[in-house]
């Protein structure tokens, strides 16, 4: 994060204005609020519940996640691209050895 001063931002978030301070830019608050916002209205609509406070939670359930699938998929991709590179990192050794013992012609 920049080392920019917090500013105030107004989200409307399951028809409840909110204030928020932050030193992000402007737009990623809004579509953060947005985003909770929709996720709150779906879990409305399915659950039938119109308790804001149970909706909000399962909304930050469902968020949350969101969240841990992300960090496991990108686990296993820097998993994946440390094996990948290990293998081709042991292949240019084994290629710049054999191109060592050989003379050249």
């Amino acid at each position: 994060m920049d080392n920019k001063p917090s500013q105030s931002h107004k989200v409307v978030i399951y028809n409840q204005t909110y204030t928020l301070r932050s030193s992000h830019d402007p737009d990623y608050i809004q579509e953060l609020a947005e985003h909770v916002n929709k996720r709150m209205n779906e879990i409305a609509r399915a659950t039938m519940t119109v308790d804001s406070l149970r909706v909000a939670i399962l909304a930050a359930i469902q968020v949350a996640d969101e969240l841990y699938q992300s960090r496991r998929e990108m686990k296993e991709t820097e998993e994946e691209i440390a094996e990948r590179s290990a293998k081709y990192a042991e292949l240019l050794d084994q290629f710049l050895r054999s191109d060592v013992v050989e003379p050249a012609k």
